[in-house]
């Protein structure tokens, strides 16, 4: 193996063009191809920033024409050479007009045949992968998204400092508040028998920085919670975490405007136009059935309460005399896809999320075809397409149910399933606010209401005066801001008010004690003149991986947890030693998990 003496990197691989030809350059890298031509040999040498060509020939050193024979995928080496125009250029390579001609070569560590070929878009099984994450990291499609990240990160640190906000550390063992999501538990030595938490988010830590005068905090955030994985969730990310003081929702707003119109324009070269548009909780459920719509596509809902409630089709009846209503969207141009196969696995589909079942019409070449037209008169048809805004060549799908939730979260469901079997989703990115969130959540399971948000979040002051006698109609001070579908960030204006919080608490089932017991210090603190304030945590994780239209959170996070929480690569979660827990005052039981 060779050394470095004597030489050192003046270029990267990826940065030299044909204004550097003539220029004697160092660069260093990993071998990403090695092709022996007998008297030519070509290697492809690969760094973060892309890839160069090594040429060697007749008038190359023997010895260097040797190690540059021996080389191997993955061998990591230094070489000096004179840039030189390609006789054989690469329009595909950014460095394709040039290539090295090769004066030294060094050898600096070899490697095995790696486990799977470090190549864009490796068709190898993403476990093998994430068990040898490091040479999946070698790949320029990872690398390139890594990279991506860390410009981001720097937009996001530039445009907060530009608005006046002060980056705080807030502390990562924290004081255990279950709710919501479960905590991750760190037992403590020092304390037998007492337990830190790993923090959710950074919410009322964030909220004593206000009561500490620093006027506008934000952080990069590390957060964890204990659920269950999917494609845009991990048990640890990162959150953009924001406070503000002396404000009201919109300065809230504006500054998260402000830093998505920064972040699309330096990051994609993208003009946002601002203000982003607004809808309320209620329009979002009742055009796109979801508080989290994707706007890149109509199909909006229509209800047909009113053109069928003298009917004689029992399913709708009964659904509208038993307090709930009768739906529907129309997918356009779409009877030659969704054939009655295709409507048929529809159907299963809407079964599949809870719903009893799905109407259609379809409007053939030769006519209406229903599933329900028998039970219709033709006034009542025409009605319902008149509705609909069918045209011969549409599909209408209605869904009915005694609770209007369940019909609008049900087409909101199956808006977006047929939008993705039409292909009718467009490319651009539809950023919108969804403001007047319910500030209570029925529960079925409980039958009674149970808060929505953080219990710190304020009623808007217009419900004051019935939060105690009509709570499904108390709206909050909430806001989130969604991207092609997907809730980017969440936040809300705060209480301060004793007066208001012991109130909330109280509508909560939240006696003194126990809310003293699970917030004490942020109440104290409140003791002391908080400020009104209010802020926001926007998902950085989930921004890139939109950005970069990515399938999934593990293409944007160096060293991703899988489906069911571990890390293949260390292989944790892992047991620890006896020694470890028994100073800790653990001890291990056998607990089937029935979850």
């Amino acid at each position: 193996m060779d050394n470095m003496t004597g030489l050192k990197r003046t270029h990267y691989c990826g940065d030299l063009r044909s204004e550097n030809i003539g220029q004697e350059v160092t660069v260093s890298g990993w071998v990403a191809k090695q092709r022996d031509l007998g008297s030519l040999i070509f290697i492809d040498l690969r760094d973060r920033t892309g890839i160069v060509q090594l040429a060697f020939d007749e008038n190359t050193d023997k010895a260097i024409f040797e190690k540059a024979f021996s080389a191997r995928n993955e061998f990591v080496l230094m070489a000096k050479g004179t840039v030189k125009e390609r006789s054989s250029k690469n329009p595909d390579l950014p460095t394709g007009d040039i290539e090295i001609d090769v004066t030294d070569l060094r050898v600096l560590s070899k490697s095995e045949t790696p486990p799977f070929d470090i190549v864009e878009n490796c068709k190898t099984g993403e476990n093998t992968r994430l068990k040898y994450r490091y040479l999946d990291l070698r790949r320029p499609d990872l690398q390139s998204n890594i990279l991506f990240r860390h410009k981001l990160t720097k937009i996001t640190r530039d445009y907060f400092d530009e608005n006046g906000f002060i980056e705080i550390e807030t502390p990562m063992l924290i004081k255990s508040t279950p709710e919501g999501a479960r905590d991750f538990l760190v037992p403590s030595r020092i304390h037998n028998g007492s337990f830190y938490a790993l923090p959710q988010s950074p919410q009322l830590y964030k909220q004593l920085s206000m009561v500490a005068g620093f006027d506008r905090y934000m952080q990069i955030a590390r957060c964890f919670r204990d659920e269950d994985l999917r494609a845009d969730r991990q048990p640890e990310f990162t959150q953009i975490d924001l406070e503000m003081s002396f404000v009201d929702m919109e300065d809230v707003l504006s500054i998260g405007e402000g830093y998505m119109a920064r972040v699309f324009k330096e990051a994609l070269g993208v003009d946002i136009p601002l203000p982003l548009p607004r809808l309320t909780y209620k329009e979002a459920m009742e055009r796109y059935g979801s508080d989290k719509p994707d706007t890149r596509f109509g199909m909006e809902i229509f209800d047909l309460t009113e053109e069928v409630k003298n009917s004689e089709f029992s399913v709708f009846t009964s659904a509208i005399s038993d307090g709930g209503s009768v739906r529907g969207i129309t997918a356009k141009n779409a009877v030659n896809i969704y054939t009655r196969k295709e409507v048929d696995k529809l159907t299963e589909f809407v079964k599949g999320i809870g719903a009893k079942g799905l109407a259609w019409i379809r409007l053939t070449d030769d006519g209406i075809a229903s599933s329900f037209a028998k039970f219709m008169t033709e006034d009542e048809m025409n009605a319902i397409l008149k509705k609909a805004g069918a045209e011969k060549g549409d599909v209408v799908f209605i869904i009915a149910d005694t609770k209007n939730n369940s019909v609008l979260s049900t087409l909101g469901a199956v808006r977006c399933e047929a939008a993705k079997k039409l292909d009718i989703i467009g490319d651009g990115f539809n950023l919108l606010w969804i403001v007047e969130f319910p500030f209570f959540d029925w529960d079925e399971d409980t039958q009674q209401f149970v808060a929505m948000h953080h219990p710190f979040t304020a009623p808007l002051d217009e419900c004051l005066d019935y939060l105690e006698t009509d709570k499904g109609a108390v709206r909050a001070k909430a806001y989130d801001l969604v991207l092609n579908g997907i809730e980017l960030s969440s936040g809300s204006i705060r209480i301060t008010d004793p007066d208001l919080q012991g109130r909330i608490f109280k509508l909560l089932g939240l006696s003194d004690e126990e809310a003293y017991q699970k917030f004490g210090y942020l109440l104290d603190a409140f003791k002391f003149g908080p400020p009104p304030h209010g802020g926001m945590g926007i998902g950085l994780d989930r921004l890139i991986m939109q950005l970069l239209k990515a399938e999934s959170l593990r293409d944007v996070i160096a060293f991703p947890k899988v489906q069911n929480a571990s890390e293949p690569m260390t292989e944790c979660p892992s047991p620890v030693d006896g020694v470890q827990l028994t100073e800790l005052g653990i001890q291990l039981l056998n607990i089937e998990n029935k979850e």
